[in-house]
């Protein structure tokens, strides 16, 4: 027979934080909301957040343009026609590339190619990120109201979707930006100002349809979800649903689709800058750097530097946009 058990002593009594101690406290099991799941997740991508590191080292440069220049070029517009060969009219030595001239000079006039590259990253993130902020808010706003209201509404702006879908946006833009050109005066805005705006509204306006599409198909499936039944049956109306249900649920591919919008857009103004009818000389672009280079296909160093620019940019914001996408999907196999 087993001896019976002592219960004449003092009880003792296993309280939560003693078995929680045991465990590593409570700190060990503490819960993590989604952003900060999503940032654990983001953190161990190397390639996203090299990504965004120098997304990040391209606004600061945008925003400090003049003190960099200042320090380390000369004005943009700035001629040096010492750098250039008057026989040639190419830079000495081939590019003019020295310690005054980080990334040497440009054939004919003889301006700092560093400082019109530096400057050109003012006009391409500027123009790009009003016009996805524009993009991104008509296409919230449609989709949100396709997708949960349905029926008629839903068919309604489907439709006008697949005609902003279709519409030749490239072709469009070169003949607004061509014919408002020619009224600036009744405008009230000229010069560069004038171009900014038309770029930023063309671009823009005319490229909601893609996140549109996106955010009516997640609304689709959110309005079937239990939370939205949940709100209905306590008597919530339909825009506190939207609001306060559904739009919250959106913010990651909203955020998404906006990191991958960015360096669409910094193409496309290159592109229309390249074809003349973007920002206008003497003002920095990188596209029309590009243009002016193809006169120059035997001065290399002209066309490489505003092309890395944009190859970079671009590059950077989609290794970011792919690595965000990564964190913010549950589903994600990372």
């Amino acid at each position: 027979m087993t001896a019976p058990l002592d219960v004449s002593g003092e009880e003792t009594k296993a309280t939560p934080e003693a078995v929680l101690s045991g465990v590593g406290g409570p700190k060990a099991i503490q819960g993590r909301s989604l952003g900060q799941i999503a940032w654990m997740r983001l953190k161990k991508d190397k390639v996203a957040l090299t990504g965004a590191g120098v997304v990040i080292f391209l606004v600061v440069v945008a925003i400090f343009a003049p003190l960099i220049v200042s320090w380390f070029g000369h004005p943009p517009n700035e001629f040096h026609q010492e750098m250039i060969d008057t026989m040639t009219m190419r830079p000495k030595g081939g590019s003019g590339i020295s310690g005054d001239f980080l990334f040497g000079v440009e054939p004919q006039n003889g301006r700092d190619l560093f400082s019109r590259v530096v400057y050109g990253a003012r006009i391409s993130l500027l123009i790009a990120f009003f016009a996805t902020l524009i993009s991104v808010l008509i296409g919230t706003v449609m989709g949100v109201v396709a997708g949960y209201f349905g029926g008629w509404v839903d068919t309604i702006i489907s439709r006008l979707m697949d005609i902003f879908l279709a519409f030749p946006i490239l072709v469009f833009a070169l003949a607004l930006v061509g014919v408002l050109g020619q009224f600036e005066t009744q405008l009230g805005v000229k010069g560069d100002s004038l171009r900014i705006l038309l770029l930023i509204f063309v671009i823009g306006f005319f490229n909601w349809g893609y996140i549109a599409r996106i955010i009516r198909g997640q609304t689709l499936s959110l309005r079937e979800r239990e939370f939205v039944d949940a709100a209905r049956s306590l008597g919530a109306r339909g825009p506190y649903i939207l609001f306060r249900e559904i739009l919250p649920n959106l913010i990651a591919p909203i955020l998404i689709y906006a990191t991958l919008l960015v360096p669409a857009n910094v193409l496309f103004e290159a592109a229309l800058s390249f074809l003349g009818v973007g920002i206008q000389p003497p003002t920095a672009t990188w596209g029309a750097m590009l243009s002016a280079a193809t006169k120059y296909y035997t001065v290399p160093h002209f066309m490489i530097f505003p092309g890395m620019a944009i190859f970079i940019t671009v590059l950077a914001f989609n290794l970011f946009g792919d690595g965000l996408r990564d964190a913010l999907d549950p589903k994600s196999s990372r």
